[in-house]
């Protein structure tokens, strides 16, 4: 029998069947992706087969090939993965400019690890009702940087219940999924999307300027009028997994549009000569935020920063 896997809570899964029942599951079996030892080895959004049992023994057999998915670092384990997300048609980062902070190497590495699995990805600001001098600056910085790539950018407010519609729209019968810092806003935005749906929200810790985790499993809700919305645990870093580093310029939009025309077909743009994509950067052609985060995540030696 086929599900529709709607929540994962560690060692057990909430799915839904085509009768629209949802039914709890174990897990029989070992998956894998390409050899990496996951955490979770059923994620929300997967197509799974089931094999009903007696009592609630429901056990998932077999997962169906994810067209994608969202992969991260394990938090407390090195050397172990966790899927976020499978089979997403959309990925929302919620960023805020202030309180908390979402620094851009963030939002670079997000949108790296959407590009290398072919999910398209909006921005979503939220929070402009709090926003003075300062922060509009930044914020126009922000948009000058992503737009001009190509990414799509849209101003909200949730608490002020401003341009919330249009997200709605952009949602309708994809399977969304929202990522972002705890206290950027994401549970209560979740809770002007899905009717009937209560998150608990937190406030945010005067001591960091972080946020409090409200979000324990992944779990995708239903939207009024079709499709899905994942609400996803709050991320505080997201590190890139599985990118071979001579491939990691091409999950960098304004990168992969210029390469063709370095003098070495295998440059990386950190030391050869003749780089167009160096040339580009001091001609400020590309952002040179958007070439330190490169360099960063191609060292990797400055992921204790962002977490």
């Amino acid at each position: 029998m086929r599900g529709l896997v709607l929540k994962s809570m560690g060692s057990s899964y909430r799915v839904s069947i085509d009768s629209g029942e949802v039914l709890d599951c174990g897990i029989r079996g070992k998956f894998r992706i390409k050899g990496l030892k996951l955490t979770n080895p059923v994620a929300v959004g997967d197509i799974v087969e089931i094999e009903l049992g007696g009592l609630g023994a429901n056990v998932i057999t077999e997962i169906h090939k994810r067209k994608n998915y969202i992969i991260r670092k394990s938090v407390n384990l090195s050397k172990q993965y966790h899927i976020l997300a499978s089979n997403v048609d959309l990925a929302i980062l919620v960023v805020t400019i202030d309180k908390p902070a979402t620094s851009f190497e963030f939002i670079d590495r997000f949108l790296v690890t959407a590009e290398a699995y072919d999910i398209p990805v909006l921005l979503l600001v939220n929070k402009i009702d709090l926003y003075g001098d300062s922060e509009i600056e930044r914020l126009t910085e922000l948009i000058s940087i992503y737009e001009e790539i190509g990414y799509e950018i849209k101003l909200v407010s949730v608490l002020k219940k401003q341009n919330l519609k249009v997200i709605k729209d952009l949602c309708r019968d994809k399977i969304t999924a929202v990522f972002g810092h705890s206290g950027v806003g994401k549970s209560s935005l979740l809770n002007e999307m899905v009717i009937g749906y209560e998150q608990i929200t937190a406030e945010i810790s005067d001591m960091h300027q972080q946020g409090v985790h409200t979000t324990t499993f992944a779990e995708m809700l239903p939207l009024e009028g079709g499709g899905y919305v994942v609400d996803t645990p709050g991320i505080k870093g997201l590190g890139v997994v599985d990118i071979e580093k001579n491939e990691l310029g091409n999950y960098f939009k304004e990168f992969k549009a210029l390469k063709s025309e370095c003098h070495f077909n295998d440059c990386v743009h950190i030391n050869e000569p003749k780089c167009v994509i160096k040339s580009a950067v001091e001609a400020e052609v590309i952002s040179p935020w958007r070439y330190r985060s490169y360099l960063s995540m191609y060292d990797d030696g400055a992921e204790n920063l962002y977490r």
